[in-house]
């Protein structure tokens, strides 16, 4: 039919007698992508700065390779908790979910900064980082929903996600900050040019854990950068009736910090690579705080609007949305247009489409399975099951 049609449309331009000589060459119009410009220089919101003369830069150069990838990464990871949201309410997954979505730009911004050799840790909010540190959506989407396809082999779930390097993904409020520093002080002690980035929530800021932490890194002059992620409600508790002080970057007293506009990729970006340069060099710790906001509520059983009103959530989504904020600069500066955008929407919608397929059709664990990963590189040994005759035989 293709064919057919391109055959009549070149008679048509080639007039009447275009039958007795040989068909004229059609040209068809095709986008041109040498006509977008490579890089374009952003101007950058200003960091608030404790303990420092100097702060990261106010511009910064974003390639358009970088920022497609950055658009397909936060696209990605938008509408995968969106199908989790989804599957959630369809009772496919079950137990605890606490979804990332409206906070893409701070992990695709801290991944930017960083080595694939450096470290993270954070809370229960993971499925961002386990994706950006490399593990696939069809595996997210499977530990989700439980079967052995998943990251954890489905017995981890939403709060216990790891890959190389990222260490969770963890259940307990703050108890990944005292993990995180012993992370960097293994980093330091084998002499390895390496940070550990320590992420927690502003409802865990007042920890007396963290603040135990923060004392040792900073005594030990630790190559860890402290991050708490203000999505201005712990839980269903505004920043501001859970804290004398909202000023979460100046915590660490003693060590450097910087607040940073966490809907903004750029700015999450160089304000990192500032961080991990400070502690690369022997500084010690710094702590960062990310201004940001989460769409959904809490967790899944909260449906988020109790606290804050729906225009709040609105007028967030309409004016400081991280994905549409990039969209925005790109197509403003040349760098890609909207319908090269919209193809690459389409493909990650297929994307996690297909993920989801696999996550609902992959078989369950079996219950051997259930003695399994208790130890690394340890021979192998029995683990009682769920009665006093059942015995399983444990492996790596």
């Amino acid at each position: 039919m293709r064919k057919m049609l391109l055959a009549a449309l070149s008679r048509l331009l080639q007039g009447p007698a275009a039958h007795h000589k040989p068909a004229a060459r059609l040209v068809v119009a095709s986008r041109n992508y040498a006509d977008f410009a490579n890089e374009a220089s952003f101007d950058i919101k200003k960091c608030d700065l404790h303990r420092l003369e100097e702060g990261p830069p106010t511009t910064a150069v974003m390639t358009r390779e970088q920022g497609l990838q950055y658009y397909r990464t936060m696209q990605t990871i938008r509408r995968m908790e969106l199908k989790a949201d989804q599957l959630y309410k369809q009772k496919i997954i079950r137990g605890f979910c606490h979804l990332y979505d409206g906070q893409e730009a701070c992990c695709v911004g801290l991944e930017a900064a960083i080595n694939k050799t450096d470290h993270l840790i954070t809370a229960y909010r993971a499925h961002g980082f386990t994706y950006t540190r490399g593990i696939a959506v069809r595996e997210i989407l499977a530990e989700l929903t439980g079967r052995k396809g998943g990251c954890a082999k489905g017995k981890g779930g939403s709060m216990h996600m790891y890959a190389k390097n990222f260490y969770g993904g963890n259940g307990i409020v703050g108890a990944q900050v005292p993990l995180g520093a012993g992370i960097a002080l293994a980093c330091k002690y084998f002499g390895k040019d390496e940070v550990c980035l320590t992420l927690y929530g502003d409802g865990a800021a007042n920890q007396g854990q963290i603040f135990e932490t923060f004392n040792m890194a900073a005594l030990w002059k630790l190559p860890c950068i402290f991050i708490c992620e203000n999505n201005r409600y712990g839980m269903g508790t505004s920043v501001e009736r859970a804290a004398a002080s909202t000023d979460y970057y100046k915590r660490g007293d003693f060590i450097p910090g910087l607040r940073v506009d966490g809907m903004d990729i750029l700015a999450v970006r160089e304000a990192t690579k500032f961080a991990a340069d400070h502690c690369r060099s022997g500084k010690g710790p710094m702590v960062m705080e990310l201004q940001t906001y989460r769409y959904h509520g809490h967790s899944m059983s909260d449906p988020g609007i109790s606290y804050r009103t729906r225009e709040e959530i609105q007028e967030v989504r309409s004016k400081s949305d991280p994905i549409t904020l990039l969209k925005d600069r790109m197509v403003n500066n040349n760098l890609a247009n909207v319908e090269e955008l919209k193809e690459i929407d389409v493909e990650v919608r297929k994307h996690i489409e297909d993920a989801a397929q696999f996550a609902t059709t992959d078989p369950e664990p079996s219950l051997e399975e259930l003695g399994n990963c208790i130890y690394s590189n340890e021979p192998p040994f029995e683990v009682r099951g769920p009665n006093q005759w059942t015995r399983y035989k444990s492996v790596g």
